[in-house]
């Protein structure tokens, strides 16, 4: 098996799955009960007078 079929055999299976648990990971990360005051501060960074 030469390696660009091995690599896209690879990509086509279990790179999709990694990405997908990576970004239900993100998505439940983002979604969790205490991040609102965590998004919230970091949201106000900007407007902050140094």
């Amino acid at each position: 098996m030469e390696t660009y079929t091995a690599m896209r055999h690879f990509a086509d299976s279990w790179g999709l799955l990694a990405m997908t648990l990576f970004f239900i990971g993100v998505v439940l990360f983002v979604f969790r009960p205490g991040a609102r005051k965590a998004a919230n501060e970091a949201a106000a960074i900007p407007l902050k007078e140094d």
